[in-house]
């Protein structure tokens, strides 16, 4: 009995669950952490999503949508918004790369 075939059908399973959710998600735009405030602040309405990592320093992960984009950002400083902004706490922000 063979495992290796296994193995690697596991593999290709897993690379194609990576490009569904990428083909789910859209477009996600990478900004500046300067750039993401000015965008939020032009949306009506905004919603932020956004999570706290600890690697080997703290890092702040943001998302938000306008205009049909989604724009993300990452912060070594937590970014500060406006009390109108709704703001949504994540566990985990994963961008596929």
């Amino acid at each position: 009995m063979s495992y290796g075939g296994g193995a690697a059908a596991g593999g290709a399973a897993a690379a194609a669950a990576v490009a569904e959710a990428v083909k789910a998600s859209g477009a996600i735009v990478r900004v500046s952490p300067a750039d993401f405030c000015n965008i939020v602040n032009r949306a009506e309405k905004p919603l932020v999503v956004f999570s706290k990592s600890k690697f080997f320093s703290t890092a702040y992960h943001y998302l938000t949508g306008y205009k049909g984009f989604v724009f993300y950002t990452r912060s070594n400083e937590k970014l500060l918004f406006k009390s109108s902004i709704e703001m949504v706490k994540a566990q985990k922000i994963w961008i596929p790369s």
